[in-house]
């Protein structure tokens, strides 16, 4: 894990930045480090340590101040236990004790403040082009392989061939999402599942209702709904996918928005009995004294929580762009497809060669849209160190092959 705290980073990049002949803007640095569009704001939010730029964005930043990765990290962590140390000097008298406690909580409310305000504008940012790509490719791709009759059953590779082939984890995922697709939308077209899709009202209930079947098919890959089944499976898809149980409708990974941010100002409401006490133009020393406590434990958990932040932010950025890249370009390669394709009625053989392999790939990308929105990002926000560079780890490697692949395909 990291040993500099967002403030520390922030504060060495904002000064490096500042310190360039001419003084580089915060726009300038963004467009040098390769932030699309709004990248001041990002690099606004780093600045006051709102945020902690992840590996690849911190060496872009390093590149454009003409530093290494290594050289920032460095001066960051310095910084921090400047710091520290600085905060652990106390003013001698009472008065300039409550000022300094009282700035110190009007920084923690206005951090968590920011971090909910960040948590929603990405979790908007990813419904909205997560929901696109459900509603015009996913969807639209399951209604049209409904159309298609004597489509072959799809073969899991067994775990020889999974040994011998050296794939990835997110590679044997994906495919397995894949042929739990495949075996929905035949079961599908045979009328054993269309009763449950068609039952469910709107786009987001259709889709977790869908899924919900497809991952039936992939419990080998550790799925947690392996054991449940019926109206209680698809509930727990779509909580997995992030969208709520099917009364409620439904949306995209980040779709418990309020569950979020209300996570991320966790720390906040540890400071809401101790409010009263920062109202007061006078208080005791005793007073005083639980205040600070009760501000070093918020600053604490907030300290604690930056890493799972940082990851879940990154991960909403990554997985956003995933997204969008499907609500265009796989919507077009799919109408391009449905356009080519024989009129109904119409059978496997009647696509072709050319049109078989564009229905496997379809699918490959509809297993990879389903990798990509079951990843739990709530989780990050409260796991241990030690998990959160494993889940790290396990996002990253999912998000790279993801995007990799679709990418390959449209």
């Amino acid at each position: 894990m990291n040993d500099f705290s967002a403030e520390a980073m922030g504060l060495v990049i904002r000064e490096h930045r500042q310190a360039q002949q001419p003084p580089m803007t915060q726009d300038e640095l963004a467009k040098r480090a390769d932030y699309g569009k709004g990248g001041a704001v990002s690099i606004s939010r780093i600045e006051r340590g709102l945020i902690s730029p992840g590996e690849h964005r911190l060496a872009a930043i390093a590149l454009a101040l003409r530093l290494t990765p290594a050289q920032l990290m460095q001066e960051a962590e310095d910084r921090t236990r400047s710091l520290a140390d600085r905060r652990g000097q106390r003013p001698v008298k009472l008065r300039d004790q409550v000022a300094e406690t009282k700035r110190r909580h009007a920084e923690i409310t206005e951090k968590v403040a920011q971090r909910s305000k960040i948590t929603q504008e990405l979790g908007e940012a990813f419904n909205q082009v997560h929901d696109t790509a459900r509603d015009e490719f996913f969807l639209r791709f399951v209604e049209l392989a409904e159309s298609i009759s004597g489509a072959p059953e799809p073969e899991r590779p067994s775990e020889e061939e999974i040994e011998s082939t050296g794939e990835t984890p997110a590679a044997i995922r994906v495919e397995a999402m894949s042929v739990g697709i495949a075996n929905a939308i035949r079961d599908a077209a045979g009328g054993a599942a269309a009763g449950a899709v068609g039952a469910a009202a709107g786009g987001a209930a259709a889709y977790g209702a869908f899924t919900a079947a497809a991952l039936f098919g992939t419990a080998s890959t550790g799925a947690a709904i392996s054991t449940l089944s019926g109206v209680a499976a698809t509930n727990a898809t779509l909580a997995l996918l992030g969208g709520g149980t099917l009364a409620a409708g439904g949306a995209g990974m980040a779709g418990g928005i309020l569950l979020l941010t209300g996570m991320v100002a966790a720390p906040a409401a540890a400071l809401a009995a101790a409010g009263f006490y920062v109202l007061r133009q006078r208080r005791t020393k005793k007073e005083e004294e639980r205040l600070r406590t009760e501000v070093e434990v918020a600053e604490a958990a907030l300290d604690q929580s930056q890493q799972g932040f940082d990851t879940m932010t990154d991960v909403l950025h990554r997985a956003t762009a995933i997204m969008e890249y499907v609500s265009v370009h796989g919507t077009h390669a799919l109408e391009k497809w449905r356009v080519g394709l024989p009129p109904e009625p119409r059978d496997w053989t009647s696509l072709g060669h050319e049109g078989q392999e564009r229905y496997k790939e379809f699918l490959t990308v509809a297993g990879c849209l389903v990798a990509v929105s079951s990843i739990n990002v709530s989780a990050l926000l409260t796991a241990e160190p030690d998990a959160l560079r494993e889940m790290d780890k396990a996002i990253d490697e999912t998000l790279r092959y993801a995007d990799k692949t679709i990418k390959s395909i449209v």
